[in-house]
């Protein structure tokens, strides 16, 4: 009956009035911040006895209340009642900013935050603040690393629950999230709307820097960093910073060595993913990028790229310190190491040293005899690649290389330049 008189005896001195006075006291709690109910189990605190005989239930994994449709069951009976809405689908709060509809009230109150911007939940360790209480706890772990979700077949570990799920069907293959247009199936709902922007060319996530748009919300975020610079993963090793978690982890292999991606073709090993997804195609015989001026084809745009350089001879990329021009940024970066004298790559059984990595691995054949490169013609063996093309070109019909003396034709030019020497008197013996 008080709760339908106007009058409301009982007065907080800091904000309001409320008709009975349990009301009253019971809400001087959220000023003070008293939590007298403790858990004696993991030792949380509750402002309200209701509040601990509810977290109790969590511990105990009681679940008295269950639904009649389906037969979930679950621990609190507001919780039964949220469900019970993904049965009716009502959705009676709305938001009077934008007309959205949500089944549960605390839904309507976290939308209500992308409209005001507020972030009222900030992390004591590093400072971050979040709209939702949820994903501060959620944010918590990245600072203690507790993953007390474990994976059965592979023991990998996970943070969050939904993130051992997903990971789940990695080992059953199942990808029960179809894409209606392409067919195309997903493990994950995500990567389902990720890929629908693909078809729909949606792009609905802004930079309020630069004003590009991106189709996920991931890629903005990462996106932002080259505007603030900040590069918060750091190498344990040698210290080095990266914008991205992903290129930490690509980073980290350079020390181990650990090369996890293999390819199932030839069983060479890469240390990034992409590494792999570039080298597949060379598997493939689908070469889609063909040359306007030769007509060769590749597997990789980029190649086509790189190969176009032979016909225009462009060379875009100068050394600062004596000049010289090279097509590719790569051979640029090498050929700064004749500048600098650094040699990073040693040898682990004689010390010597290399400026390319590359070098090393043909310098370690020296070593152990190795010849990997076979000539599908005759079975010859050789160390390097190299040796192995102009090995072919003996099989080879064309003999590209003529004499202009006698007009004897070779494959190599090492070969003619011999033969001409014996024009000049010289004798040699092969």
């Amino acid at each position: 009956m008080k709760s339908n008189m106007a009058d409301k005896a009982y007065s907080c001195e800091v904000c309001g009035s409320f008709v009975q006075k349990s009301h009253l006291l019971a809400h001087m709690k959220t000023h003070t911040g008293e939590k007298p109910h403790s858990c004696e189990e993991c030792g949380f605190s509750f402002a309200w006895k209701s509040n601990l005989m509810n977290h109790v239930k969590t511990h105990t994994g009681e679940k008295p209340h269950s639904c009649e449709v389906c037969g979930s069951s679950f621990a609190l009976k507001s919780t039964l009642l949220s469900h019970m809405l993904t049965h009716t689908g009502e959705k009676p709060h709305s938001c009077e900013v934008c007309g959205s509809s949500f089944a549960q009230k605390s839904n309507l109150f976290s939308h209500m935050l992308t409209h005001t911007g507020e972030k009222p939940h900030s992390c004591e360790v590093c400072g971050s603040s979040f709209a939702q209480k949820s994903n501060l706890f959620s944010h918590m772990k990245t600072h203690t690393g507790d993953k007390q979700h474990t994976c059965e077949v592979c023991v990998s570990s996970f943070a969050y629950k939904s993130h051992l799920l997903s990971h789940m069907k990695t080992h059953t293959g199942d990808k029960p999230y179809s894409c209606e247009v392409c067919g195309s199936s997903f493990a994950r709902k995500s990567n389902l709307l990720s890929h629908m922007t693909r078809h729909t060319g949606d792009k609905p996530h802004s930079c309020e820097v630069c004003g590009s748009s991106f189709a996920q919300k991931s890629t903005l975020s990462r996106h932002m960093l080259t505007h603030t610079g900040e590069k918060p993963h750091s190498c344990e090793v040698c210290g080095r910073s990266f914008a991205l978690r992903s290129h930490l982890l690509s980073h980290i292999t350079r020390h181990t060595g650990d090369k996890p991606h293999s390819c199932e073709v030839c069983f060479s090993s890469f240390a990034r993913k992409s590494n792999l997804l570039h080298h597949m195609k060379t598997h493939m015989e689908d070469k889609p990028h063909s040359c306007e001026v030769c007509g060769s084809s590749f597997a990789l745009k980029s190649n086509l790229v790189r190969h176009m350089l032979k016909h225009t001879g462009e060379k875009p990329h100068s050394c600062e310190v004596c000049g010289s021009s090279f097509a590719l940024k790569s051979t640029l970066l090498h050929h700064m190491l004749t500048h600098t004298g650094d040699k990073p790559h040693s040898c682990e059984v004689c010390g010597s040293s290399f400026a390319l990595k590359s070098t090393l691995v043909r310098h370690i054949l020296t070593h152990t005899g190795d010849k990997p490169h076979s000539c599908e013609v005759c079975g010859s063996s050789f160390a390097r690649k190299s040796n192995l093309f102009s090995h072919m070109k003996t099989h080879m019909r064309d003999k590209s290389y003529s004499c202009k003396v006698c007009s004897s034709s070779f494959a190599q030019k090492s070969n003619l330049l011999i033969h001409m020497k014996t024009h000049a008197g010289e004798k040699y013996l092969q």
